[in-house]
């Protein structure tokens, strides 16, 4: 129910845009979350954004360098990544809370969501 696309090859520096688009008229998401993963890495979080208030979340790593954002109308969400290094190079996977169940604490946490689309690969080159 959710396709993720965007990722590529970018240059240190550089930016890259991921989407991930919600299928299905009734899907309603109330947090949204992209998290990525490396081979050798378990998936990390990297921003969420809470539907309620417009909330977004985002890990120490990338804040002030990545936003997400949501096109309510296309029920789509969005993570710009600017300033890219080759530590964000990874598999990125975006992530939905359809129950609307999750709270502040858990936010950071991929067991918390019960939506997921499949990953997409993003590579910095240095």
């Amino acid at each position: 129910q959710l396709q993720a696309s965007g990722g590529g090859v970018a240059q240190t520096g550089g930016s890259l845009r991921l989407s991930c688009a919600a299928s299905g008229r009734t899907f309603t998401g109330y947090h949204w979350a992209w998290f990525r993963q490396t081979p050798e890495n378990e998936r990390e979080f990297v921003a969420a954004f809470r539907r309620r208030g417009g909330i977004t979340y985002y890990s120490d790593s990338v804040k002030g360098r990545f936003t997400i954002s949501r096109d309510g109308a296309e029920n789509t969400v969005y993570l710009q990544m600017n300033s890219l290094r080759p530590e964000d190079t990874a598999v990125y996977y975006c992530a939905a809370d359809t129950g609307g169940r999750i709270i502040t604490s858990s936010i950071r946490n991929p067991g918390a969501y019960n939506t997921w689309g499949q990953g997409t690969q993003v590579t910095v080159s240095s």
